[in-house]
This record gives structure tokens, C-alpha cells and sequence, in this order.
């Protein structure tokens, strides 16, 4: 048995990607593999014999999900490190993951060499953030995003809020003033307002209540 390594355990509800993890980690000496599980209850079922320093863990699983299990494995262990994985590259399930104590957050599918760059970061800095999550991080933040106004809306929004007239929101996003003039009407009654002054300011309250609820 290897010495002085970081005990690792995998929960992924993916059978055939469990004999790639034991290859991948039967080449390394930093890190060992306690086991690969295929669901939060079947990892902690075991916790006590595996008892790991990292988790790498399926976001979105049967029964009880990844970013569920983050409450119950720092139950057992408050500094447990957990870094979840997922296909989808999406704001919302990011942001979750790490405000309920994600370490770190890896798109699927997953080389050996990002696996690894990921638990050396981890285990140097305490958090592993890949590149493309940390764009999707930062844009979120850059840019205005409203679920209630559709994707050009979000757009104009945004433009219109930065000071843009309607030929320079026009010419910004290829289309005509009057197609931007019918965006704007539609995004008017959606707030229920008359002008843009009143358009601006509810907006403004929109965004403040977003940022106090993230």
C-alpha cells in the first residue's frame, strides 16, 4: 500500500468509467483510490472504512444528488474536501455546488491529466477551478441575465443599461431600430412601465434583489 498519499473516493453513477478511474489512479503515486461508488448512500455506507481526504463526485445522481451530499459528507468530516463533476458547464448547478461547500467544480468528460491537475490544485490551494468554469463564473457576473426576458431581451437589457441609444443597440447587435424599438415595447409591459427612466430603475430594483438572493 502506497504511503503518505491523499485517500480519494469516486462517486459516479457510470459504471464504465469506474475501471478508467482504478487505471487512472493504479499509475500515480499521490493519490490513492479507496473505492469508485455509484450513489452518495453507497459512499457513505462505507465511509467509515474508506474514510477519504477528497471526494470527486457526480453532480446530478439518483436518489440523493451530488450537491446534496455535500451537507452529509461534511457531516462526517468538516474538512473533507469535495470536488463535483458534471456535464453541463451551467451557472445555476455551479453555483449551488459551492455555495453548499464545493471545493472545486471539473467538466465531464474528464482526461487523466485534467483529473490530476485538478487534485494538485486542490490539494496546494484548496480549490480547483477549471478555465471554462471560471468564464462562466465571471460572465455571469458581467453580464445581466433576467429568466423572465428572453435571450435578445437580455441583450438590449444590458446594452440599454450601459447608456446605448437605439441606433447604437441597433448597430451593437446587427439588426434594425425597429426591430430593437419592438424588443424594447415587449420588455416595457413585461415591467409594466412607460419609459425608459422607469424601465431603468426597475430593472435596477430586479438586479439588487438578484444579487441579495445569489
Amino acid at each position: 500500500m502506497k504511503t503518505n498519499t491523499l485517500k480519494i473516493a469516486i462517486i459516479d453513477n457510470d459504471d464504465a468509467l469506474h475501471p478508467i478511474y482504478r487505471q487512472y489512479f493504479g499509475e500515480n503515486e499521490t493519490y490513492e483510490l479507496h473505492g469508485t461508488y455509484k450513489s452518495v448512500h453507497e459512499l457513505l455506507s462505507n465511509f467509515g472504512r474508506s474514510n477519504p481526504d477528497i471526494i470527486l463526485c457526480e453532480a446530478q445522481l439518483n436518489g440523493i444528488s451530488g450537491i446534496d451530499g455535500l451537507e452529509y459528507f461534511h457531516k462526517r468530516n468538516e474538512d473533507l474536501k469535495v470536488l463535483m463533476m458534471s456535464k453541463k458547464n451551467d451557472f445555476k448547478l455551479i453555483k449551488e455546488a459551492f455555495k453548499k461547500g464545493a471545493s472545486g467544480y471539473l467538466i465531464k468528460p474528464l482526461s487523466k491529466e485534467r483529473l490530476f491537475n485538478a487534485l494538485d490544485t486542490l490539494d496546494q490551494h484548496g480549490l480547483a477551478l477549471e478555465l471554462e468554469v471560471a468564464k462562466k463564473i465571471i460572465n455571469s457576473f458581467q453580464t445581466k441575465s433576467f429568466d423572465s426576458f428572453s435571450r435578445k431581451e437580455n441583450q438590449i437589457i444590458e446594452l440599454l443599461t450601459q447608456g446605448f441609444t437605439y441606433k447604437m443597440i441597433a448597430d451593437r447587435l446587427c439588426v434594425t431600430p425597429s426591430a430593437v424599438n419592438f424588443h424594447i415595447q415587449n420588455i416595457y409591459v413585461k415591467l409594466n412601465v412607460n419609459s425608459k427612466s422607469e424601465a431603468l430603475q426597475k430593472l435596477k430594483e430586479m438586479e439588487l434583489r438578484q444579487l441579495n438572493a445569489a
